[in-house]
């Protein structure tokens, strides 16, 4: 039988998926020797990262030893003989799991036996003995027999989203801190009703590194004068839009649209408003043509303080778009096409076009579904330079 997850509503819970009867798999050496217990202590194996290299793109791990030392430790180990290498995805749910690292898998000819392998190595270490890891999206866990929480061993699975239904009962040892979107991307590849996936999606190696140290935050220090010191270009559909920024008047949203704007948050976006005579509105991730990554949310604030100043809402001005709630700026900002004097001293105003009002002519009157454009205008990239 095959070992594995199943999808019950929005909820993963354990089951036996196949009702396929299969040939008993061998039990693993280690289960005749007793379970794995590491010998590295917590020291040896903190601060890790497993960098998974696959078919479909690479995914980073944070490794958890102190929620779960033995899993952490069998992991590593694996790992570091190259156990993994030559394994397969084997397993998916549609925006929910990815299930791999079934040694069976290094063999295309035993593919009705994938998810059957290299189990039975390990003792929970879940919610009961103390992990207060959840299954959110991005956790990584290990894979059991229905039914028997001693049953963990090679197997994994990464949650693409969030799966409250297996706190209780798996346990979590690592969370993805990059490549979220691979796991993604492998979990809506075409696969058969139980969920195996009709391509082989390859384990090309594993390899154990030390978490490298945080990355400068863009622009998290420079003064106002340093933050004048830039223009953003956008690549737009329909031609490129130069802005220029007022960081004496609006500082913290300045820093905060070029961070967005080194950082790639803002490439493939679109203009999802417009109001001729009024407004032409982007930079809402609701219009992103794909999810921003992992690194790239880290760097997305939902609130910031406004900075209201004296600047006049008119043609060409650049303004921060918001909620009710005058500190929920985030992303989403509009460049003016008209006076706009309902808007004085109630949104932000933190730069201005000085290159491009006929392609801001051009987006407002493209023809619209109501507020929206008919054919969609993307910002393609932000281009930033430092002004002459």
């Amino acid at each position: 039988m095959n070992w594995t997850i199943a999808l019950v509503c929005v909820a993963l819970i354990p089951a036996a998926v196949s009702a396929q009867r299969k040939p008993a798999p061998a039990k693993p050496a280690a289960a005749k020797g007793g379970f794995f217990t590491t010998p590295l202590t917590l020291d040896q194996m903190k601060n890790k990262q497993a960098v998974v290299q696959t078919s479909a793109g690479t995914i980073v791990i944070q490794l958890l030893p102190e929620a779960a030392p033995n899993h952490v430790g069998y992991f590593m180990k694996l790992a570091q003989e190259g156990g993994y290498a030559g394994t397969t995805f084997h397993r998916a749910v549609l925006r929910g799991i990815v299930q791999g690292g079934d040694p069976l898998s290094k063999d295309p000819a035993k593919k009705a036996l994938y998810g059957t392998g290299g189990l039975g190595v390990l003792k929970p270490e879940g919610a009961a003995q103390g992990n207060p890891e959840k299954h959110t999206r991005g956790a990584v866990s290990a894979v059991l027999q229905p039914g028997k929480p001693d049953s963990a061993g090679a197997q994994f699975f990464l949650c693409v989203s969030d799966q409250p239904a297996l706190d209780a009962q798996f346990t979590v040892f690592g969370r993805m801190v990059e490549g979220l979107d691979v796991a993604q991307k492998i979990s809506e590849m075409p696969a058969d009703a139980e969920g195996r996936l009709n391509d082989r999606v390859e384990i090309v190696s594993v390899t154990i590194r030390d978490t490298p140290p945080p990355e400068p935050i863009p622009f998290e220090t420079d003064t106002a004068a340093q933050l004048a010191r830039w223009r953003a270009v956008l690549e737009t559909s329909m031609g490129p839009i130069t802005l220029e920024f007022m960081p004496e008047k609006a500082p913290e949203h300045v820093r905060n649209f070029l961070r967005l704007a080194k950082t790639g948050v803002y490439d493939g976006t679109a203009f999802h408003r417009v109001v001729p005579g009024f407004v032409i509105q982007a930079g809402a991730m609701t219009s992103r043509s794909a999810p921003p990554s992992e690194k790239q949310r880290t760097h997305i604030k939902t609130s910031i303080a406004p900075e209201f100043n004296d600047t006049l809402h008119i043609k060409g001005i650049v303004s921060m778009a918001r909620g009710d709630d005058p500190s929920s700026a985030s992303t989403s900002f509009f460049i003016c096409t008209g006076p706009a004097p309902s808007l004085d001293n109630k949104y932000t105003v933190f730069g201005k076009v000085v290159d491009g009002l006929p392609v801001v002519e051009a987006i407002e009157q493209a023809p619209r579904n109501g507020e929206e454009p008919v054919t969609r205008v993307e910002i393609k990239s932000v281009r930033l330079e430092e002004r002459p």
